[in-house]
């Protein structure tokens, strides 16, 4: 889970890349921004899960 975590930290951060570089209209710009930085939070939610302890059953 920690690769696939660090690969969509990676590959948000170049698609926002991407879209300050290829793109003119500021619209288009926004959204792939938009979708890099929902990449990245994808990444980081699934980094936090992969660091948290697991919880031990109690009854």
């Amino acid at each position: 889970m920690k690769p696939v975590a660090c690969l969509l930290l990676l590959s948000g951060f170049f698609i926002v890349l991407a879209a300050l570089a290829l793109l003119q209209s500021l619209g288009q710009i926004a959204a792939f921004v938009g979708a890099g930085f929902g990449v990245e939070a994808f990444g980081v939610a699934l980094l936090v899960q992969a660091y948290r302890p697991a919880a031990k059953e109690q009854r």
